[in-house]
């Protein structure tokens, strides 16, 4: 359990520090560039990979199942998840919640530029007031917030599963599982 805090709050901070620095630099744009997005992310969630090992080599002497693994990649996945919730929720209180108002209204005003209007305009000035509206509810957006990084955690579990239950896999050192090495 203390691996999946001390991991979980680990890629929580790093996915926090990107997204911060990303808002800082965008400066007034709504949003950023999507893929920087999972980017931070990808870096973010190989706190993942690091702990499974760390586990596997420290507590279990270098070995470790794939289920096992998989639970223990899952929970630092959702520890993040949490902590990325906390960090945006205290970003929308600090800009006192104008992030989704912003979004839908440079989604619009991009959709006018490449020459959307009429009827299909009409249709998604809807949905975007319908989405600002129900980002309002914190119950909607907490968890649109954890399924931003948790898919991406996920995968990263389930390929750290897949790789580290084979201890050949970037084995175990004397240095990683706590032992001095010896001198001659």
């Amino acid at each position: 359990m203390r691996t999946i805090w001390i991991y979980g709050l680990i890629a929580g901070a790093v996915a926090a520090a990107g997204i911060t620095v990303t808002i800082i630099a965008s400066g007034d744009a709504p949003h950023s560039s999507v893929w920087l997005g999972y980017l931070i992310m990808l870096v973010a969630l190989s706190s993942i990979v690091v702990g499974v090992k760390k586990y596997r080599d420290r507590q279990l002497g270098g070995v470790i199942r794939f289920w096992p693994a998989l639970q223990l990649g899952l929970g630092i996945a959702a520890v993040a998840g949490l902590a990325y919730i906390a960090v945006w929720e205290t970003y929308l209180f600090a800009t006192d919640y104008a992030f989704m108002p912003a979004y839908a209204e440079q989604t619009l005003a991009d959709k006018r530029a490449a020459g959307v209007n009429g009827a299909a305009y009409e249709k998604a000035a809807a949905e975007m007031a319908a989405m600002v509206k129900s980002y309002k509810n914190p119950l909607f957006r907490a968890p649109m917030t954890f399924i931003e990084i948790f898919p991406v955690g996920l995968v990263i579990a389930l390929m750290a599963a897949w790789l580290l239950k084979n201890p050949r896999f970037l084995p175990a050192s004397a240095l990683s599982q706590g032992e001095l090495p010896r001198s001659g």
